[in-house]
């Protein structure tokens, strides 16, 4: 069985046990999250799609740690301008692990 789900303006493939790094959520480690924007689930050959999401459909997961990600290095350069930037950026996600897919 899995589902798709919707959160961060992205779509994730999920299923039980799985861990994934989504958006920051505002929620502390340890802590019982629920999305709702179920897109898809699929369980066997019973296969529901939304429009746009699937109605009575949850996947409930737990927050195991926020963080940021590696830092990037962006550069901006202007040719003949003598103009150039160098800037970081580490991107914030939360890591979570999928608990349960509930369909009512």
């Amino acid at each position: 069985m899995y589902a798709v789900i919707e959160t961060g303006g992205k779509q994730y493939k999920v299923a039980v046990n799985d861990e994934i790094f989504i958006e920051k959520l505002n929620a502390e480690a340890e802590s019982e999250v629920v999305f709702d924007k179920v897109v898809t689930v699929v369980d066997g050959d019973n296969l529901s799609f939304g429009a746009p999401y699937v109605e009575g459909a949850e996947v409930k997961a737990t927050v195991i740690k926020n963080g940021k990600a590696k830092k990037i290095t962006v550069m901006t350069y202007r040719a003949k301008k003598n103009s150039k930037r160098k800037l970081g950026h580490r991107q914030p996600y939360t890591k979570v692990r999928i608990d349960a897919i509930n369909v009512k």
